[in-house]
């Protein structure tokens, strides 16, 4: 019986996925395990390995096609089984043999494009194989279905567009930045926009600074606003991935309320606690490298129990109240800041929250992050560390719509009064809560500031 292989569903967010390169072609001989494909999201990359044992009797997709979440991608039976049947929608011919047709494309699966002037892209550029990830507008860049439905609903050129998916492909989020940026659009201003050659000033002459049709002007690649430019230095444009992450950042700032405390720990327990851990390991009796952030961590998850009110999401009106505190951590990747969850880190023992927090830092760094935890929603509160860049004090940027995050500093020593008229330099971690007011009243965060240290200054753990 032929068994047919279809496109796994990474995370409810993702509809679609790239596929990178088939490691099986059709006739190949296929065992339970054997990986038969690599593809990718925005932010993620996975490998598909068959369940089935058999012989690949069809495959309906090339390389670098995108292929919607749950679609049928290949099928593998034995020689002379009948596969037609599995054929995605709208696919006219299959590749049966080596010899037969050639693979179809994946683009009669997906939404049609934009009636328009031009070809493949809807600005005059064919489809091409997709080349390395550019933090520039890259020439005859490929364009996501997604992405070319929602520029032409919103005026936007994507042959501007820096593309952020996967070998540089344009997405949606690239050109909803990109929208964003050139400004709100009449109905005209959208029309010209759409077919090429302008470019918006982003606040134009129509009410509320709407942008006109008289207001776009011809765009000149090469041309900047910046004046000055030459000797002295040069202008170089963001990528659009640094568009998002700033459009994020400030998204942030300016629809929260967000003010920041700033307290230090006494860090002379968590050092301790590090030791004996270090010793730990050595001897056999844990299997995690435990660290002091992860220490700092576990010391979060206990004051967040004391205080609910810091694990939650702020709604404007009103607040989402989390029964188990899904941690999230900042992690800086090549791809940018990155901020997975741990759901339900409150049952995890410190072995275990350690172990957690290395597996989602490094598969954001790998790339193979499930996108369902990338997500701000899936945290209820956020740690970010710099304290081993040597930043003492910092204010962190809420993830919203969270209510709050802890920013960790570096351990230095300061004064401390031991009693008796003695003092004496201890080591001190810098402790800085962002929090947003609407939410919570600076009464309620300090305190629970002034709690998380203290659970780091009288922390206990068992390995």
């Amino acid at each position: 019986m032929a068994n047919v292989v279809i496109m796994p569903k990474q995370g409810q967010s993702v509809e679609s996925c790239i596929v990178s390169e088939f490691k099986k072609k059709v006739g190949d001989t296929v065992k339970v395990g054997d990986v038969l494909f690599g593809y990718e999201t925005d932010k993620a990359t996975f490998e598909e390995e068959s369940k089935f044992e058999g012989v690949v009797l069809a495959c309906f997709f090339n390389d670098g096609d995108e292929i919607p979440v749950l679609t049928n991608v290949m099928v593998i039976g034995q020689p002379g089984e009948s596969f037609a049947e599995f054929a995605p929608a709208g696919v006219g011919t299959v590749e049966g043999t080596p010899s037969e047709n050639p693979q179809p494309s994946a683009s009669s699966l997906l939404p049609a494009e934009p009636a328009g002037p031009s070809h493949s892209s809807g600005h005059g550029r064919p489809e091409v194989s997709e080349g390395v990830p550019s933090a520039d507008v890259t020439p005859g860049a490929p364009v996501s279905p997604r992405a070319r439905t929602i520029a032409a609903e919103k005026g936007v050129d994507t042959a501007r567009v820096a593309g952020t998916g996967p070998h540089g492909r344009i997405i949606a989020r690239d050109v909803e930045a990109a929208a964003a940026a050139q400004g709100t659009l009449t109905g005209l201003a959208k029309a010209r926009m759409a077919d090429g050659g302008l470019a918006s000033p982003g606040t134009g002459t129509g009410l509320a600074g709407s942008v006109k049709g008289s207001d776009l002007k011809v765009w000149q690649p090469n041309h900047t606003d910046i004046a000055g430019e030459g000797e002295e230095f040069k202008v170089v444009k963001m990528s659009n991935m640094r568009k998002l992450i700033a459009k994020s950042m400030y998204n942030s700032l300016q629809n929260s309320a967000q003010l920041t405390h700033m307290l230090g720990a006494d860090a002379r327990r968590i050092q301790a606690l590090r030791k004996k851990a270090k010793k730990a390991l050595e001897e056999g009796k844990i299997d995690a490298n435990i660290t002091i952030n992860d220490f700092v961590c576990y010391a979060v998850i206990k004051a967040l129990q004391k205080f609910p009110n810091l694990n939650s999401h702020c709604l404007g009106d009103a607040m989402r109240l989390f029964s188990s505190v899904n941690l999230g951590i900042a992690v800086d990747t090549e791809r940018g800041l990155m901020v997975p969850a741990v759901p339900h880190a409150d049952e995890l023992n410190i072995v275990g929250l350690s172990k957690k927090l290395k597996k989602v830092a490094d598969d954001s760094k790998k790339g193979s992050i499930n996108p369902d935890l990338l997500s701000p929603e899936a945290a209820s509160f956020t740690v970010s560390n710099l304290g081993g860049f040597g930043v003492e004090w910092f204010t962190p940027i809420i993830n919203v719509p969270q209510s709050a995050i802890l920013g960790v500093g570096t351990i230095v020593p300061r004064p401390k009064d031991l009693g008796g008229g003695v003092y004496a330099f201890v080591p001190y971690l810098g402790l800085s809560l962002t929090y947003d007011h609407r939410a919570i009243d600076g009464g309620e965060a300090t305190r629970f500031l002034k709690q998380v240290a203290q659970e780091i200054e009288n922390l206990e753990v068992e390995f």
